[in-house]
């Protein structure tokens, strides 16, 4: 059995990623930061159809709780097959002129640097294992690394654009390992990260200018990280897949 770790995988994208790889048989670990309830039923609802997942609480944003967290999951469940790094925050919508420092590092600190510790952990547990080919490594980034969602959070498409670079260079560097690196870009999806933003109906106000017409669903991105992490996506690496219908 395949395992996987999906970081932020109690709602939106992470918890659709997670039933949808539970029920291709996979045992699924999701990481969450405070909501526990949110995270048992996920788990819940995946066991209750016989597929296999447990919860496991850690910031993304500490690098100590990270390093616990695989080390945890080293002693209970051995070896990580895949890693879907999927946490990420912003804040309410700001132009640059109110941006702080303090708000600005808040969200590198997730989503660049928590990011990369994940990254740096799983490939450490592959080292620790001596078992490298096969393995994956899918990054959530956003079509705001391209639109710079000016007026919104600049300080958010910024940390995703780091992200897309991060996943080109990391997958160069683990190519001859055997372990492949790759991104999705989500454009606007029906997830509770827009009510973070301050604005819950933001898909629907913003949908006119998706050349779709609609807002995207969690499951449609589920969709393109599950191939990414499949064989038949074997010789694809490096790729950051745009999932924003035609943004």
């Amino acid at each position: 059995m395949k395992n996987v770790l999906i970081t932020g995988g109690s709602r939106g994208i992470g918890r659709a990623t997670a039933i949808q790889l539970a029920g291709l048989g996979m045992q699924v670990i999701i990481n969450y930061k405070n909501n526990k309830v949110a995270a048992d039923e996920v788990v819940n609802q995946i066991t209750a159809t016989g597929g296999k997942a447990v919860a496991i609480q850690a910031n993304i944003a500490d690098e100590s709780e990270i390093t616990q967290m695989f080390a945890t999951i080293r002693e209970q469940y051995g070896d990580l097959d895949y890693l879907v790094n999927n946490a990420g925050i912003l804040f309410q919508h700001s132009t640059t002129e109110h941006l702080t420092a303090e708000r600005i590092n808040q969200v590198l600190a997730t989503n660049v640097t928590g990011l990369l510790i994940c990254s740096r952990e799983f490939i450490k547990s592959a080292r620790h294992f001596d078992s490298f080919q096969g393995k994956a490594i899918v990054n959530v980034s956003s079509i705001a690394s391209r639109t710079g969602s000016a007026g919104e959070y600049v300080d958010y498409a910024a940390s995703k654009g780091a992200v897309d670079t991060i996943t080109k260079g990391l997958s160069i560097e683990l190519a001859e390992l055997g372990i492949r690196v790759n991104a999705v870009r989500p454009g606007v999806i029906y997830t509770e990260i827009h009510a973070d933003g301050g604005e819950p109906e933001r898909v629907d106000r913003v949908a006119h200018v998706v050349p779709m017409k609609r807002g995207g669903k969690p499951e449609e991105i589920a969709d393109v990280i599950t191939w990414l992490l499949s064989d038949t996506s074997s010789y694809v690496t490096g790729a950051i897949i745009d999932a924003g219908g035609g943004l």
